[in-house]
């Protein structure tokens, strides 16, 4: 998978789950959806995503490196 499309799908699931801890354990736990939220917020004007580094340690390939290994004839 695209490491664009796993950065947005761990940004939505660590929303998702932190608004459910609010609702069910404590509402502490909106801070944590505020965080998140500011991440996204930064993330768009300076486009550094730390969780991107993350996932490259795992070998998730962006776009234009997939894009590249096609053009070169790689999966």
């Amino acid at each position: 998978m695209i490491l664009e499309r796993r950065l947005i799908g761990v940004a939505e699931a660590f929303v998702l789950i932190s608004l459910l801890l609010a609702h069910f354990h404590s509402s502490w736990w909106l801070l944590f959806t505020t965080v998140m939220g500011l991440n996204l917020l930064q993330s768009g004007f300076l486009n550094w995503r730390p969780m991107w580094i993350i996932l490259r340690q795992f070998g998730v390939k962006s776009c234009k490196e997939q894009i590249e290994a096609l053009k070169s004839g790689g999966v």
